[in-house]
């Protein structure tokens, strides 16, 4: 993994928007880049911000959190898809010794910019307690194929250097925020934290900085994976196990099935259908006709956030019939 940060891209896009502070148009340019990999980020997850001195409408100065709106895309992201909120009053939070989600939820919505904007990231108060300006997130792949491991915090420690730290799996929330500030205030020379089975927080006083240490440390879990897997069978096969005959047009039969079984009508009445896709990619197929292949399907995804485009587990099927008198 390459970073893409060009400084003259990022000119261009700060002259393309001219209204905003230098430091969200540039925040939005590196938003852009970490969303445009699918490696690092999917459609909606990950989020991003930047902390701002700016003047409200009376004139007084205040200090803004910028964070990514939730479910905002930070492959498209604009302006309108980050939310301005109070500073000041959020970094009050880290004295309570609890917070409700409900009541954090209010918190941040009665301590926004702006009333129309959307809903801040889940994770808008980690954003708000740690110092750096700016803060970048992802799940990216090859950091959680590290973490969720037994071993998980061993692992990082050796794929990625002294410069991280490494936090057990938290829900996002208050209890993270405070957990993740308590341990940056021990470790305050850090360049990222990584959260078991969750994923990866960069910082820094600048924007690109922020993003390149991101792109680093996924690229050293990259290469510590690659070493580590060099040679060695990842999947077993079944021996002389083969697609079916006529495999492209039963597999569409089939697809009419799972179609009509997976239909049902919602908490609205309508009918909910499912659209189904057939995919052939040299590891699907690998994986798929490998003796491991319903250990996969049953195992859950990575992180809760995958949760939401591929819910928690694979349905495994041993095979499609040939005929279309056997599909039951």
């Amino acid at each position: 993994m390459k970073s893409l940060f060009d400084e003259n891209d990022a000119k261009e896009f700060i002259t393309e928007y001219p209204t905003l502070p230098q430091d969200l148009a540039l925040r939005i340019y590196t938003s852009r880049l970490i969303g445009g990999d699918t490696n690092l980020d999917l459609h909606g997850g990950g989020n991003t911000s930047v902390k701002l001195k700016m003047r409200n409408i009376v004139g007084e100065e205040q200090e803004i959190l910028y964070v990514k709106g939730s479910g905002i895309d930070l492959a498209t992201i604009e302006p309108k898809g980050f939310v301005g909120l109070n500073l000041n009053f959020l970094r009050k939070l880290r004295n309570l010794e609890s917070l409700s989600d409900e009541e954090l939820e209010n918190q941040l919505q009665i301590h926004k910019v702006s009333a129309q904007s959307s809903d801040p990231s889940v994770e808008a108060l980690l954003h708000a307690f740690l110092l750096p300006r700016y803060i970048d997130h992802t799940h990216a792949d090859s950091i959680l194929i590290l973490t969720n491991r037994k071993c998980g915090e061993d692992l990082v420690k050796e794929a990625l250097g002294s410069k991280i730290a490494v936090l057990p799996y938290i829900s996002s929330g208050f209890p993270l925020a405070k957990a993740v500030l308590e341990l940056y205030e021990r470790n305050n020379d850090i360049e990222a934290i990584l959260i078991l089975n969750h994923g990866i927080f960069t910082f820094s006083e600048d924007g690109r900085t922020s993003y390149e240490r991101m792109i680093d440390y996924v690229s050293r879990a990259e290469l510590y994976i690659e070493k580590m897997i060099k040679g060695k069978v990842t999947v077993t096969p079944h021996i002389n196990l083969k697609f079916p005959k006529n495999f492209l047009s039963s597999a569409a039969r089939f697809a009419q099935v799972v179609r009509g079984a997976c239909a049902h009508q919602a908490f609205d009445g309508k009918l909910r259908r499912f659209y189904t896709e057939i995919r052939r990619g040299e590891d699907i197929v690998r994986t798929s006709l490998s003796k491991e292949a319903q250990e996969i399907c049953s195992s859950g995804v990575l992180t809760p956030d995958h949760v939401i485009w591929t819910k928690n587990r694979a349905v495994y099927i041993e095979g499609i019939p040939e005929n279309d008198h056997d599909f039951r």
